[in-house]
């Protein structure tokens, strides 16, 4: 039976690797759905070999090498039935040896960005906008099909049967394994940024798990950013998500404890912001402004970022402000979540009873019957009302609601505070 510091030393690893895996994989068989299954043979392996002969020095490279070789006997199987059908195979042989000459070679080649190219292909038109998304945080990130379901605010069944037909619809379509052409990106940036941020997002704040952060992950989103803004330099969207991930990134260090409490924003010491971070953040949204005079969502969720980044305290933050690009936000992209957060920000201008009453429209919203932050949010604001007994109701319901360890203690100590009081 694998120990549980075994097993979650191989999770961890997988969360990390995972997404380079699939895509050097990708490369060579030319679909992702094989690549995935080849990369999970090489996880089974790990979980059969590492709990008796120990964690190698280099897990990462040890995953790469199984899988390679599992794709190296997965090609040549092909290589056998084809010249057992060769009526059948010929076009696809010529294809594979044109294509991967050197298996060796290609598994290693560090040209190019394998992982945006398969952000690119899982975001590809053939696939419904929704199954890009859900198919792509399955393989950049890592995520299981509950995380992605808790992420959309839809049921789990649902994006299970999104990435098998996702999956499937990319295979039968035989995308190619490549960046898109300059007449292709505009129609497919779109789809592209929102799953960049949503692998960010729930990186930043981690769904579910032990962890409140996952940082590689954090960075793996901010790099691919970073290489779009080089491939798309005229494209204002793409440097206002890049803004806003920057500047989110630089509280990374603020919002966790030596012992692994996450720190709410306003509660934060600002001097462990990291200010590099901050500067290229506001750089890159100085940029995206130059190009265009609408600011579209990401711009617009970077200047709210941007708000928070130029405050020396919580208290001397631009709360009007605030609350006027959350009105902006709300009439580019319209939802809950917006309103929910909308409502914070007029808590903080106006005083909680006003935020109160934009939540309270709120409750009957189906999407967000099991979304914990709202429950909290509500707490939060019953708590500074003095309507103790009624916030300690709301924050012991969002710490049964959220799948996240740290943040379940987070909100039963804020419900365990109300009845101290």
């Amino acid at each position: 039976m694998i120990s549980t510091d075994t097993h979650r030393a191989i999770d961890a690893v997988w969360r990390i690797e995972s997404a380079r895996i699939i895509a050097g994989l990708t490369r060579i068989v030319r679909d992702v759905g094989i690549a995935e299954e080849l990369a999970q043979d090489a996880l089974v392996a790990a979980l059969e070999q590492w709990p008796d002969s120990g964690i190698p020095d280099n897990p990462g490279a040890w995953l790469m090498s199984t899988a390679k070789h599992r794709a190296i006997d997965h090609w040549r199987r092909n290589k056998l039935l084809e010249r057992k059908h060769e009526e059948l195979g010929r076009e696809l042989e010529m294809q594979q040896e044109r294509s991967v000459p050197d298996l060796d070679a290609a598994i290693d080649d560090t040209v190019g960005d394998d992982l945006l190219r398969l952000v690119f292909i899982s975001c590809h038109p053939v696939l419904a906008p929704e199954a890009r998304v859900a198919l792509t945080l399955r393989l950049l990130g890592g995520l299981t099909t509950d995380e992605i379901a808790r992420a959309f605010l839809v049921p789990e069944p649902t994006v299970a049967q999104r990435i098998v037909r996702a999956k499937r619809s990319l295979s039968e379509a035989r995308v190619p394994f490549e960046i898109p052409r300059k007449s292709e990106l505009a129609a497919r940036l779109a789809s592209v940024l929102e799953v960049i941020y949503l692998v960010f997002n729930d990186a930043y704040s981690a769904t579910a798990g032990d962890d409140w952060m996952r940082p590689a992950l954090c960075a793996e989103a901010l790099r691919l950013g970073r290489i779009l803004a080089e491939l798309t330099p005229q494209e204002p969207e793409v440097h206002g998500l890049v803004a806003l991930m920057e500047i989110q990134a630089s509280r990374s260090a603020a919002r966790v404890s030596p012992t692994g409490e996450p720190i709410l924003l306003l509660d934060q010491d600002r001097a462990r912001w990291d200010h590099l971070l901050i500067r290229r953040g506001l750089a890159a949204l100085e940029r995206a402004a130059k190009l265009t005079r609408n600011p579209g969502p990401y711009a617009v969720q970077a200047a709210i970022a941007a708000c928070h980044a130029r405050a020396n305290t919580a208290e001397s933050t631009d709360w009007p402000r605030i609350v006027n690009l959350y009105a902006e936000l709300a009439k580019l992209m319209p939802s809950p979540i917006v309103e929910l957060n909308r409502a914070v920000a007029v808590a903080m201008a106006s005083g909680p009873a006003a935020g109160l009453e934009l939540i309270d429209a709120l409750i009957s919203e189906p999407s967000l019957k099991s979304y914990h932050l709202l429950p909290s949010v509500r707490g939060d604001f019953l708590f500074k009302l003095g309507r103790l007994a009624e916030a300690e109701q709301e924050f012991a319901r969002a710490s049964t609601l959220t799948r996240n360890a740290r943040e379940r203690d987070l909100l039963t100590a804020r419900a365990r505070l109300c009845t101290q009081s």
